[in-house]
């Protein structure tokens, strides 16, 4: 089963993949679009999708920290329903709450400089993402 895994930003998409049996997940790439221009960034998941032969996909989820549903998670929660009206793919949401702190942090450790831990943290974000949901279904 391959899996997508997206962190929604409003600017960037943040997409990893899976491989074929699921269990680890690569980061694709960062896919950059105007602010807020939800049905650009749907257009091209569904593309993608096609392309990449996706059976489900993984979308991070931001909660605040009492797990209450801020203004970013009811963006997450359109670009689900958008998503939902054009794809036939499962969409699950997966909590993200600090995984863009965990990424930044791992670039840090690795002495990445700050140029290139902002052009990779969105898609690393996303990696985290998706290797949560598959730790957590092998298990």
């Amino acid at each position: 089963m391959r899996c997508l895994g997206l962190d929604l930003g409003t600017r960037t998409l943040g997409i990893a993949i899976s491989d074929d049996q699921g269990i680890i997940a690569f980061g694709l790439k960062t896919y950059h679009f105007r602010e807020n221009d939800l049905p650009k960034v749907v257009d091209y998941v569904k593309i993608l999708c096609a392309s990449k032969q996706i059976d489900k996909i993984i979308l991070g989820f931001p909660k605040n920290m009492d797990g209450s549903v801020g203004f970013q998670g009811e963006y997450v929660l359109k670009f689900k329903a958008m998503l939902e009206s054009l794809v036939d793919i499962e969409i699950i949401l997966e909590d993200e709450r600090l995984t863009s702190t965990q990424a930044n942090k791992v670039m840090l450790e690795a002495d990445i400089s700050r140029r290139k831990r902002k052009k990779a943290i969105d898609k690393l974000a996303a990696t985290l993402i998706l290797q949560s949901y598959l730790d957590r279904k092998r298990t």
